[in-house]
């Protein structure tokens, strides 16, 4: 990066967001960075209390182009702000469709207005779907199973047709399911950690057979960076931490961590259209010089002790 850049990252007070910015902060120094939120139930200001001296904090939807111009101009985008839990798309899909589907129109209005350098969508590996054997590819065709995946698989081809209709500079990442600090205690592991903390059950969806590949959150950062440095505009690239594990497995490695009991785990009905795997294929990122650093053992006990240490972080939320 240059020393002139103003980096706008929408949805920088969520989970992955937040780190990103951290990232960038210890990594570009010299970088403006602009924060766009809206600030609902997982985007939280405590997530950046500790850096807002740091960045430029706007509060602001994605979906209203009068906010989204309150930033004035910038030179890089990179969009994380997004209705992301699977459950609740499934009681409210209109939510999703409008953030992740309308919300992505709206910013690659503003890039084309604005001529950015670069605009960089962050999406998901649910996207394509469910696979038994073999993992994904970049072009494989998006085979979406929930309104949450549907919503992410309909911005991404908005944004690649804004590459190939206007010549937009645009990337996309896929990430497999991050883990690690400031993850809104919604998700699977977070969820798992405090109740196991609390002594309370442990829930798990069917028999707990299905199968994710893991990646820390830290690892996924510096991903998007490559990507955003070396990427080939208007590609798509698979970001995987090479790590597969049954929602079962992560239960136990969680409950012999914190020296809780096996008889914590509740098994509860499933959810519809529940993917059984995920698994994508990283060569095409591993080409630019990434792999991951983080080993998973070593990353899930950093993310437990995070949530043993971190209490004014989570007690305020229902869990």
């Amino acid at each position: 990066m240059s020393s002139t850049r103003r980096v706008l990252i929408t949805g920088g007070a969520g989970f992955i967001g937040c780190n990103f910015v951290r990232y960038m902060l210890k990594k570009y120094p010299k970088e403006e960075i602009v924060v766009l939120d809206k600030l609902t139930y997982a985007g939280r200001l405590e997530n950046l209390q500790d850096i807002m001296d740091k960045i430029t904090f706007i509060k602001g939807d994605i979906c209203d182009r009068e906010d989204v111009e309150k930033v004035k101009e910038c030179d890089v985008i990179f969009n994380f702000a997004a209705e992301t839990h699977v459950d609740r798309s499934i009681i409210d899909a209109g939510v999703f469709v409008k953030t992740d589907v309308m919300g992505t129109y709206t910013l690659l209005e503003y890039a084309r207005k604005h001529e950015v350098e670069k605009y960089i969508q962050i999406s998901t590996d649910e996207v394509y779907g469910s696979i038994e054997e073999g993992s994904f590819k970049e072009d494989d065709i998006l085979d979406p199973s929930s309104p949450y995946s549907a919503s992410k698989a309909g911005a991404d081809l908005l944004v690649k047709a804004y590459h190939k209709t206007y010549g937009l500079p645009v990337l996309i990442t896929r990430s497999s399911n991050n883990f690690g600090p400031f993850q809104y205690p919604e998700k699977l592991i977070p969820v798992l950690i405090l109740n196991a903390l609390h002594n309370n059950p442990l829930p798990i969806y069917g028999e707990g057979k299905n199968v994710r590949d893991w990646i820390y959150v830290l690892d996924n950062c510096e991903a998007i960076d490559v990507v955003f440095q070396k990427g080939k505009t208007g590609a798509a690239y698979n970001i995987g931490g090479g790590t597969e594990k049954t929602n079962i497995e992560i239960a136990n490695v969680i409950l012999e961590e914190l020296d809780k009991p096996k008889s914590l785990i509740k098994f509860v009905e499933d959810r519809p259209g529940h993917d059984f795997r995920y698994s994508l294929d990283t060569k095409k990122i591993k080409g630019l010089g990434w792999k991951p650093r983080y080993e998973f053992e070593d990353a899930i006990k950093e993310t437990i002790r995070w949530y043993e240490e971190n209490e004014w972080w989570w007690k305020t939320l229902i869990i």
